[in-house]
């Protein structure tokens, strides 16, 4: 029996898609349940499963891009497995020829008598390019045979390398449906909306001081689970959100969308670039609520098995340039949102606190947003918002009981 396999839709906005890679060849023999492509969407990366155990023929190539519904592959399920063919779940083993069976031939090793050729420098001319740092090859001898001579490398000047000198190739590869979908999305962002940034500064030593203080036992009393920035940066922006709820709107032609929940993408790093899950419903969850669905979410993006539902939706999104080392940045918004919040590295440096100079770990965090619906007193009030909440986390945050906060 031949079996057509078919384009699954990953999405109901999503009408097509690319294959990236075929995992197998023309004419194995696959398991059913064996990834046997990657494929891309507008929207992510995912695996394509075989239906069924038998010789698989395909019918598109790398680079295609095949309708939702399309026959990419067929698999003959009545092909009798080949002898010897290894399943999915084995694994090959290196053999270990025996001692008894190793033979060792000795080759005797070839010598060359010397001679002075073409560019083989005197001892002298020798000893003149070593202090030089200058290769002999570099240069052209003019003594018998082309031998360098003492002049030779007296006249001899270091190359500074030549136009030519070195690897000038290079390679034109076509950038995957993902990859041209987020430039698509990053240059409507510039053209189609009023963005503009605002910056400010926090304090994290309060922080830092409640993660000294509690990491330990938040780790060991949820199942490994740790308590990180951002379970603090998402508490900090949703209630910031609740006071300015301008900021959690998006335009929609002439009219304004408001939305009475908070869903925050949070932007992680994955291996085909960067994704942005969405944690649902933030503000009513609690500081381990927000750190396991942070962790689920970067997990499933690592291991792309990240799907289109994870990341669709999202009124506001959060972004950590600062675990790449980034210092300062103007993140561009995640349309069709209205602002991104952009953190960045924590850096000790010296601060005027009650009129004496005191080293603290500073972070700059950046605010862009969509003029046309946000005006400044909103997004200048919102980070003031964040920045408060995170200088003062025991009193906003944790409603002054940081062991309840934390569920110890």
């Amino acid at each position: 029996m031949i079996l057509e396999m078919k384009v699954p839709s990953p999405g109901e906005s999503i009408k097509e898609v690319e294959i990236a890679t075929w995992l197998v060849k023309d004419g194995d023999y696959v398991e059913k349940d064996q990834a046997i492509a990657e494929v891309d969407s507008d929207k992510a990366t995912l695996e394509l499963p075989a239906e069924a155990s038998g010789i698989i023929t395909l019918k598109a190539e790398e680079g295609d891009a095949v309708a939702v519904g399309a026959v990419v592959c067929l698999i003959d399920t009545g092909a009798t497995k080949p002898s010897g063919a290894a399943t999915v779940a084995e694994v090959v083993k290196p053999v270990e020829t025996p001692k008894s069976e190793v033979k060792v031939e000795v080759v005797k090793p070839i010598t060359t008598p010397v001679t002075y050729a073409a560019q083989t420098p005197s001892p002298a001319a020798r000893k003149i390019l070593d202090e030089k740092n200058i290769q002999p090859t570099d240069i052209i001898g003019t003594g018998k045979d082309g031998r360098i001579t003492k002049d030779d490398a007296v006249n001899a000047v270091p190359s500074m390398g030549t136009p030519t000198g070195g690897s000038r190739g290079s390679e034109r590869t076509k950038l995957s449906m993902l990859r041209r979908k987020v430039a698509e999305r990053l240059v409507a962002a510039k053209n189609e909306t009023a963005m503009l940034t605002t910056f400010n500064e926090v304090n994290m030593t309060p922080i830092n001081a409640l993660r000294n203080e509690y990491k330990d036992a938040f780790k060991a009393k949820h199942g490994g689970v740790g308590l990180g920035y951002m379970s603090f940066f998402t508490k900090a922006v949703t209630r910031a959100l609740q006071l300015y709820p301008d900021v959690n709107s998006m335009m929609d032609g002439d009219y304004k969308i408001a939305f009475d929940f908070c869903d925050i993408s949070i932007a992680v790093s994955g291996p085909k670039g960067l994704m942005v899950p969405v944690v649902r419903n933030a503000e009513n969850l609690t500081f381990r609520g927000i750190e396991a669905d942070i962790k689920r979410l970067a997990i499933k993006a690592r291991d792309g098995q990240i799907t289109v539902d994870d990341m669709t939706g999202g009124t506001f999104t959060i972004t950590n340039g600062g675990v790449f080392g980034s210092m300062l940045s103007t993140p561009i918004i995640n349309p069709p949102q209205s602002g991104i919040l952009g953190m960045h590295n924590i850096i000790e440096r010296p601060i005027a606190v009650n009129g004496k100079v005191e080293i603290h770990p500073m972070m700059y965090v950046a605010l862009s947003y969509d003029h046309r619906i946000i005006d400044g007193r909103e997004s200048v009030g919102f980070l003031v918002a964040v920045k408060e909440a995170l200088e003062n986390p025991v009193e906003l945050l944790c409603d002054n009981n940081p062991k309840k906060a934390f569920e110890l």
